[in-house]
């Protein structure tokens, strides 16, 4: 039989500790959130719907960037028993400098609409963490503003070749004076893709307000009163901020660019050049033997062509073509720190993150940004430790194997005149799937 007894107030005591309130608003929200998808639902309750879906959309039926998640969420990871990793180092060289981290933040358009810190959010962030920090040719504020927010950290510049060439000239000149490392000369933007979400929502610069707007910022008050109480916008080259952001795209953007406009551009930068948007084997082969300092894998987070490579999964063929010691980066899908390892063990040598940073930054501003930092950052760890792995430098594709969900049907060949003219003697046998 169980023997009871009155409770005793002292062995209560030790049994129930009252967890302290957190009377900071912002810190709570913040540490509630143990992934960048709570981060997500923070952010679309804070953040206007418009600001919300231009952040969170895609191009079309937003195809791309579904079937990117899908990708990293299809592997499978081989860790190693009986091998400590008690303590992981998670640091890499990268385009001649160290990061701390094996990601970094990377270059994303109109920063100041989803919250008012921006930009300088982003920059000062990475810079304490150690990471580089990405500044968007359309980014809302200055070159020389995120220099000042990030003074000791690397900077790197991400440019749009514009119809008029010397725009583009000066921002690259601008970009070398202020210290920036590193240009990142993105080719997958000829024109704007269509982002469906923002025309619905009538998404433009400066915001439309419309009865449906109006009503959507009712619950969220903070936001308008940071962004009618800030600056008003500056964008890093766009002399105007008029329109929507499909018209601001196309005005910035040139479908001629070629080559050419590399070649000139990187007689013109003095620090290393990555080349952004690359998405075939054939491009990347070809832009390695030609000397960039490294090449991104990215359909830009699935905004431009609708149905465009996997950069992840594109990413063991590629490796396998330049080498592993070219400098092949990523993009695009990345929500989990375990996408970050899975896609280093298969040859990339860094990622970059966009809208989980941007998600941070809606969810709580510099400390969303830190908070969407310090998740990765725990996240890389703990795969690390569970793979078995104490460096970036022990990850191989052994231990990764992409699980086929979506694989290429085998081409048919085309019938000769004999052939198509010939009887059939038997009928055809059916092909498999490649």
């Amino acid at each position: 039989m169980v023997q009871r007894q009155l409770p005793k107030i002292p062995e209560l005591l030790e049994l129930m500790q009252f967890k302290k309130p957190e009377l900071d608003g912002t810190k709570r929200r913040l540490d509630a959130a143990l992934t960048i998808a709570d981060l997500r639902t923070i952010a679309k309750r804070r953040t206007p719907k418009a600001a919300f879906d231009y952040t969170d959309g895609a191009a079309e039926g937003e195809l791309s960037l579904a079937r990117a998640r899908q990708a990293f969420e299809d592997i499978e990871f081989h860790p190693d028993i009986l091998r400590p990793a008690e303590r992981v180092d998670t640091s890499v060289e990268i385009l001649g400098g160290r990061s701390a981290l094996p990601f970094g933040i990377a270059p994303t358009g109109f920063t100041r609409l989803m919250q008012t810190e921006g930009e300088i959010a982003g920059a000062s962030a990475a810079g304490d963490a150690g990471i580089p920090f990405t500044l968007s040719t359309l980014g809302t504020t200055s070159i020389e503003d995120v220099r000042a927010a990030n003074p000791y950290g690397r900077n790197w510049f991400q440019l749009y070749v514009m119809r008029e060439r010397e725009i583009s000239y000066g921002l690259v000149q601008r970009a070398a004076e202020a210290g920036f490392d590193t240009l990142m000369f993105t080719v997958d933007t000829p024109v704007a893709g269509a982002r469906l979400r923002d025309k619905r929502n009538g998404f433009s610069i400066p915001p439309q307000l419309t009865l449906g707007t109006i009503v959507n910022a009712i619950p969220r008050p903070w936001w308008w009163y940071d962004f009618l109480t800030t600056p008003k916008l500056e964008f890093a080259s766009l002399s105007t901020t008029g329109g929507t952001v499909g018209e601001l795209l196309n005005a910035a953007m040139d479908p001629t660019i070629s080559y050419d406009d590399l070649d000139v551009i990187r007689g013109m930068w003095p620090g290393k050049i990555v080349v952004k948007g690359v998405q075939n084997v054939a491009d990347s082969v070809r832009l390695i033997d030609a000397g960039v300092d490294g090449i991104v894998l990215s359909n830009h987070g699935g905004r431009q062509l609708d149905r465009a490579p996997i950069p992840f999964r594109l990413l063991p063929q590629v490796v396998r073509e330049v080498g592993r010691d070219a400098t092949v980066m990523v993009d695009t899908g990345i929500m989990n720190g375990a996408d970050v390892v899975a896609s280093l063990a298969l040859g990339a040598k860094f990622t970059l993150i966009g809208r989980a940073y941007l998600y941070g930054l809606m969810a709580g501003g510099r400390r969303g940004v830190d908070r969407t930092i310090a998740i990765l950052r725990t996240e890389i760890e703990r795969t690390m430790q569970l793979l078995g792995v104490s460096n970036i430098a022990e990850l191989e594709p052994r231990h990764v194997t992409q699980l086929a969900r979506l694989t290429p049907v085998a081409p048919v060949a085309p019938a000769t005149s004999v052939a198509a003219a010939a009887p059939r003697t038997a009928p055809p046998r059916p092909r498999a799937n490649a």
